[in-house]
């Protein structure tokens, strides 16, 4: 079973995090942002991940500080978890509606950090509960650096940023699924013609 367990502790966060990637879609998740909560908690469910997190962060300032760091923690559980990436697809899609709208994440686990952030959630929307419309791209683009995968998140229409946010996560779950899975055909080769990841 491919899992990890990572650990964060700064003067601003105190982040643990367990996270199973051949999970059931379980998850128990404490950040102190009630949005972001449910937005990993979906990111689980839709992954089929198991995952265990809780974040002690400096809120009284803003959930910057949070979020971010729990990006880079969660990111990091997901490379170890990964391994060298033996016999994997590699490569992941999926495109997700909600309502009105519509996201594309696509991903490559190609061990070259990269996000493309193409949601351009609409600016009238500036605030989900104490959750920051621009939090979305610190979370990923943190994540993106740690896993060291590729990432590109599009928003193909929508306007509502609740709607838009959650399609983010789904696809980005999705996506990250089918490149994590193993390749019947692959064995235990590295998916790269030079031979590592």
């Amino acid at each position: 079973m491919r899992r990890s367990e990572r650990r964060r502790e700064t003067r601003e966060t105190r982040i643990v995090a367990e996270l199973v990637v051949d999970g059931g879609g379980q998850a128990e998740v404490r950040t102190g942002i009630g949005f972001f909560d449910h937005m990993l908690a979906t990111w689980a469910r839709h992954g089929l991940f198991d995952l265990r997190l809780e974040a002690d962060g400096d809120l009284h300032v803003d959930a910057h500080h949070t979020v971010e760091d729990v990006g880079l923690v969660l990111g990091a559980a997901w490379a170890e978890a990964l391994g060298d990436k033996r016999g994997l697809m590699r490569f992941g899609e999926a495109t997700v509606p909600m309502d009105e709208a519509l996201v594309r994440a696509v991903v490559d686990l190609s061990g070259r950090p990269y996000f493309h952030d193409g949601v351009r959630l609409p600016p009238d929307q500036p605030r989900l509960g104490e959750w920051d419309v621009a939090l979305l791209r610190e979370f990923w683009r943190a994540f993106v650096t740690e896993a060291r995968l590729t990432l590109h998140l599009d928003r193909l229409r929508g306007r509502n940023a609740h709607h838009l946010t959650e399609a983010a996560f789904k696809a980005t779950a999705r996506a990250l699924r089918v490149a994590a899975a193993p390749d019947p055909r692959a064995g235990d080769a590295v998916p790269s013609t030079k031979g590592v990841l």
